[in-house]
């Protein structure tokens, strides 16, 4: 999920904000503004709201995504007489964590590359680390039976044009020297996985893995309340206040306090202010199309159900669900100034009628396809594009923000980050590097929005020339990026 520009040419999409082609208004006539994760009967219902002022707690998680309900079950796995309580301002898959695409990559560093360019000397540790996060996550989906349509079919890296065929091949070099069984393709074998006239190279990664992400939030959900931990929906954190040895949290229906306060809330604003100057809300697009007949998937083949994504700064992510659907999303992320988060930005003709053309132009042979539904979810981007960590209040509280979307695997490693955090524990996660050293943070308003506009430009620029610009090599050398 990344950045973006309207089309010029077929070959060469570029970025417009005029209205729609015939052919994407076609393609979405029907589709519902609704994320397709969580557009089904099989949503539990809504747990119930947490309101008075007499409840207490031993540990408080605030958010009930990926972050709030991996905390909570390592929590209770760890210790279970501890009392944990999680509340969601929402529903409970509403945000990040039941509109992203579903990837579930290893890597805790947004990818190799991020990875040894910002901790060269930890990258051994972080890859053990990354493999020991992966594996605990497929265990946990056996042990408490989540059938979260968890799989494991790798992932393809594609090029779309001349200018992406080297980078295709400088990741496919950095990872096997780093020992991952990747595999080179030319177009003939990119094609013969996945047939698109666009595809003229391609790198496949074995070991990347795809879930139903709604799924997963609810299965996690249960696993969570089997172990006796309170799970409140519709219960929005308010305010947090030292009280004595603990921390009294003000709800929009009353209080609680708590002894410790894991925070886990994507890009949320109105948790703690200080997430404001390292974490950037960006909105990116995502559309499900109609269930692929036979004739369709064998026009296409993508047999093997590999996740797909492209090699430019501006890329594409899509992949089948089991139903033979396929998602498409990425390439535009989108800030809108001050920072503002606004369920109307959730749709945008703009958005959603570039990612109808580009599917077009990527997938000919399936002219005329229509989407079922069509949504967009914020990111919470950093400037390093890895989560945050730290504590508040005296160390009561701890947070881990700021993903990227990157977070369905890592989430969980960052719940254990927190936990160790808030409990003061010294442990091998704490000692990071990408723990210990915060992110640059973003410039304030209206820098930001100017810089956040030049980025995107200059990005696009280097997608059409291959060439960085002075702004993008300037931003390479303070180590301030923007992504998605």
């Amino acid at each position: 999920m990344r950045v973006s520009p309207h089309r010029t040419s077929s070959r060469d999409p570029g970025r417009s904000s005029g209205p729609l082609s015939e052919r994407a208004a076609a393609a979405l006539a029907d589709a519902r503004p609704v994320p397709f994760w969580t557009d089904r009967a099989e949503r539990p219902e809504p747990r119930p709201r947490l309101t008075g002022t007499t409840a207490r707690t031993e540990l408080l998680v605030v958010g009930g995504g990926f972050t709030g309900l991996w905390a909570a079950i390592q929590a209770k796995e760890a210790d279970p007489a501890r009392d944990v309580v999680v509340i969601e301002a929402g529903r409970l898959a509403d945000g990040a964590s039941g509109r992203n695409g579903g990837f579930v990559a290893p890597s805790l560093t947004h990818g190799l590359a991020q990875g040894v360019v910002c901790w060269p000397d930890e990258m051994e540790t972080l890859d053990r680390l990354a493999a020991e996060n992966f594996t605990g996550i497929e265990k946990t989906l056996t042990a408490y039976g989540i059938d979260a349509d968890f799989h494991v079919p790798g992932e393809l890296t594609l090029a779309l044009t001349r200018l992406q065929v080297p980078a295709v091949r400088e990741s496919y070099e950095l990872h096997r020297r780093h020992g991952v069984p990747v595999e080179l393709l030319d177009s003939a074998g990119s094609r013969a996985r996945v047939d698109s006239p666009r595809y003229l190279a391609g790198m496949y990664d074995p070991e990347v893995a795809l879930v139903d992400p709604a799924r997963l939030v609810w299965g996690l959900a249960r696993a969570a309340e089997s172990l006796g931990v309170r799970l409140h929906e519709h219960t929005r954190a308010t305010a947090f206040d030292s009280d004595g040895a603990g921390v009294r949290v003000s709800l929009d229906g009353g209080a609680i306090r708590a002894d410790r306060v894991v925070i886990g809330t994507n890009a949320s604003r109105g948790v703690l202010r200080r997430f404001n100057a390292w974490v950037l809300p960006v909105y990116d697009h995502v559309l499900m199309t109609e269930p692929l007949t036979p004739a369709q998937l064998a026009s296409i083949g993508w047999r093997g159900r590999e996740g797909l994504t492209d090699a430019a700064n501006q890329f594409h992510y899509y992949r089948r669900t089991l139903d033979d659907r396929v998602l498409f999303g990425g390439y535009d992320a989108n800030y809108h100034f001050p920072g503002r988060i606004d369920p109307r930005f959730e749709q945008s003709d703009a958005s959603h009628g570039l990612l109808a053309d580009h599917f077009a132009d990527i997938f000919p042979q399936l002219d005329g396809i229509r989407f079922t539904h069509r949504w967009a979810g914020v990111i919470d981007a950093t400037s390093r594009f890895t989560p945050v960590f730290g504590t508040a209040l005296g160390g009561r509280m701890a947070y881990a923000v700021g993903y990227t979307g990157l977070g369905v695997a890592s989430t969980r490693f960052g719940a254990a980050v927190a936990l160790d955090l808030v409990d003061g524990r010294d442990t091998e996660l704490t000692r990071l590097g990408m723990v210990r050293r915060k992110p640059i943070p973003f410039p304030p308003e209206p820098i930001r929005y100017a810089a956040v506009r030049a980025t995107r430009s200059s990005l696009a620029a280097e997608d059409r020339t291959g060439r960085r610009n002075l702004w993008l090599r300037t931003l390479d050398r303070i180590g301030i990026g923007f992504d998605s």
